[in-house]
Parts: structure tokens; C-alpha cells; sequence
């Protein structure tokens, strides 16, 4: 059984890829990352890290 920090929520392609192509497969790999970090991915916008901050913090994790 998959947990929900096991797979990254709907952030659009553009972002997803660019997740995928830095490493980051699951939710849970982007807890305590930095913001800054992965704003420099070429396809993550704010919209994409809003959504990844809000879905951490329903699961008591956060980006630094």
C-alpha cells in the first residue's frame, strides 16, 4: 500500500519533470528541501510550489 508521500501531488507537467529530472520522485523527498532550490528548476513556478508546500503541511512537513 502507497502512501500519499510516496507519489507528488497534480503540479502540472512542466513541473513534474522538472521534479524528475533533479531526483525528486515522492512527496516525502521534498520535505525540508529549500524553496530556493527548487524554484531554480527550469519549469517550477510558484503555483507548483504552493501546492507542494500546502500538501507537505497537511502531512506536518514543510520546505525550508
Amino acid at each position: 500500500m502507497t502512501s500519499p508521500l510516496d507519489t507528488l501531488p497534480k503540479i502540472g507537467a512542466p513541473a513534474t519533470r522538472a521534479l524528475h529530472a533533479a531526483g525528486y520522485t515522492t512527496l516525502r523527498q521534498l520535505a525540508g528541501v529549500p524553496r530556493s532550490e527548487l524554484a531554480k528548476l527550469h519549469g517550477m513556478g510558484p503555483k507548483a510550489l504552493g501546492i507542494l508546500q500546502a500538501v507537505l503541511e497537511e502531512h506536518n512537513l514543510g520546505l525550508d
